[in-house]
């Protein structure tokens, strides 16, 4: 399962539907946003992200995991609209009938959902500035053109 969440995820059950009676492991992943990058000090972000694209492209991620690893099921979840320092921004959860294709998967699912996801970050800075990061081309068209969620 893939969800784009605007609630923190601190607020959901991220682990629902991963229990199994046949799961001898479990891995995750929370990757939180951090106070610098870069040389420069970072006070916020805003995730926007292409929804129909990314929920399509997180689903074929998914079942790639599922297809190359030994595992039994995965949920990542990824935040979008504004976000302060210290908050979670993406999680991932494996379960596994043994944790080497459970740590494997987590991998796999973070390293591409970050390769491959129609998802922009935008930083925000302590001396007033701000700036897209890892955005190579951003588009100037409005976002409500582009069935974009913030």
């Amino acid at each position: 399962m893939f969800k784009l969440s605007s609630i923190p995820l601190e607020q959901i059950d991220l682990k629902e539907g991963l229990l199994s009676s046949d799961a001898g492991a479990f891995c995750s992943f929370e990757g939180w946003v951090r106070d610098h990058n870069e040389g420069k000090r970072v006070i916020g972000l805003e995730y926007e992200a292409y929804v129909i694209l990314c929920e399509q492209e997180a689903e074929k991620i998914l079942k790639e995991a599922r297809e190359k690893l030994d595992i039994l099921h995965v949920n990542c979840f990824h935040r979008v609209g504004r976000l302060n320092i210290s908050e979670m921004a993406v999680w991932v959860g494996v379960t596994a009938a043994h944790r080497d294709a459970a740590f494997q998967a987590c991998r796999y699912v973070i390293d591409e959902i970050k390769a491959r996801l129609p998802v922009w970050k935008k930083e925000f800075y302590d001396n007033g500035d701000s700036d897209w990061v890892n955005c190579a081309s951003c588009s100037s068209t409005p976002l409500s053109n582009r069935g974009i969620m913030k």
